[in-house]
């Protein structure tokens, strides 16, 4: 297969990659560039732990060919706050237990930060609908949706910024 030379900016910094025609997004994420908060669940755009953030918006990278990434912007779970500053999503999710096993966590705050830049104040609704493409087998979403809602809470009190 024919490697193909890529031009992208992940986690804010200008990226150069070659990645081979057929492989998706994942694949560049965790092989080449070595960033395995993305996981594969089910290969298949079902459970959402490969959640990233492309172009402002939250994708299943499973799906997505690498080459499609030709030119955008790449957020993953690594380009989001640091262990002694995390992301107000970050912090709301251990806050209120929705971090479990870990394994979704990535790709559902991912989802969830991809919501609140297009709208920082979702209703419940709205935060369910956003995160209806994340499967997690061991909260019961109830605590997941609580952390979505206080870190938009904590942010428009002017307390966090995204």
């Amino acid at each position: 297969m024919a490697l193909i030379a890529l031009d992208l900016t992940v986690n804010g910094k200008q990226t150069q990659v070659q990645v081979e025609e057929d492989k998706n997004l994942l694949y560049l994420i965790r092989e080449v560039l070595g960033l395995k908060g993305a996981k594969e669940g089910c290969g298949e755009g079902d459970c959402g732990a490969c959640t990233v953030i492309l172009d402002g918006k939250a994708v299943n990278s499973c799906l997505v060919l690498a080459v499609q990434a030709q030119g955008k912007e790449l957020v993953t779970i690594e380009g989001l706050g640091r262990p002694d500053n995390p992301h107000p999503l970050q912090r709301a999710f251990v806050e209120e237990g929705a971090i479990q096993c870990g394994y979704c966590t990535p790709g559902m705050i991912l989802s969830a930060k991809a919501l609140l830049d297009y709208n920082p104040s979702p209703t419940g609704s709205e935060i369910r609908t956003a995160m209806s493409g994340n499967l997690c087998r061991c909260t019961g979403y109830q605590k997941i949706i609580r952390a979505v809602q206080k870190a938009s809470n904590s942010m428009a009190e002017g307390k966090e910024v995204l």
